[in-house]
């Protein structure tokens, strides 16, 4: 297994390259500003980039995926559930994206936007069990996300109080690596400690730990903060909708 973080801080995120060095074989998730460190690293690594992976339409940063995936000879994913003017790798809840020794599978977990997916990873030459989970915006270390960029809050909230269930199912000692850290727009009370567990999430989070629905949804709708500046433009331009994204 061979796996890579990478921490910005204009806009605040986290990207990941991940994938099998025995098969010379890897995927980037969120890609964020200048790709050349994501082609060096797979260079240094040994491996070449097979899929590009956006967790979701951002709103708080321009993608650099499919600039990423061209350069890399690779094929661009998203969610099916996507409305973009591009085409790309259209994947749907429990498809696997094979990577040699390791597996990708799909989850999809709508809530901070419709189309989100997380990626749940297994590294077949250790276990069949997965080892860790990228989150993307969903579920981050100490928050969850915010649920009103993309759709009207208390319906963001809905679908993702269903999506937190089923990360709550997962085994607690899967490694949870989020999309996010402190000082991001897209969550409230998010960690500077930029991976966790969800095991320490469940009894820490105190998003994450609501077991009501009602509950989950006031707590979720409470205290929105500003939304990122242009956020309707951005998520306009990743969705190759305005000239931006070309």
């Amino acid at each position: 297994m061979i796996l890579r973080q990478f921490l910005h801080s204009h806009p605040v995120g986290i990207s990941y390259l991940f994938g099998c060095g025995g098969k010379a074989k890897g995927a980037v998730v969120d890609p964020v500003g200048d790709i050349q460190p994501y082609l060096k690293a797979a260079d240094n690594a040994g491996m070449r980039i097979d899929f590009v992976i956006d967790t979701h339409v951002h709103a708080d940063h321009l993608s650099a995926g499919r600039a990423l995936a061209a350069a890399a000879g690779a094929e661009y994913v998203l969610s099916a559930d996507a409305a973009v003017s591009f085409p790309y790798k259209a994947v749907r809840d429990g498809d696997v994206l094979p990577l040699g020794n390791v597996s990708a599978t799909v989850l999809h977990t709508p809530g901070h936007t419709p189309e989100h997916i997380c990626i749940l990873v297994t590294d077949r030459t250790r276990a069949d069990e997965p080892w860790f989970v990228l989150t993307g915006h969903t579920l981050m270390v100490g928050d969850l996300g915010r649920t009103e960029l993309a759709a009207n809050a208390e319906e963001g909230a809905r679908q993702l109080f269903r999506s937190v269930y089923r990360l709550k199912e997962l085994p607690e000692y899967v490694d949870v690596l989020p999309g996010a850290y402190a000082g991001s727009v897209c969550g409230r009370r998010l960690s500077g400690k930029p991976w966790s567990t969800i095991g320490f999430e469940k009894r820490n989070n105190q998003a994450f730990k609501i077991a009501d629905e009602a509950e989950f949804v006031r707590f979720m709708t409470a205290e929105i903060p500003p939304a990122p500046p242009e956020a309707a433009k951005i998520r306009a331009a990743n969705s190759g909708i305005t000239a931006a994204a070309a």
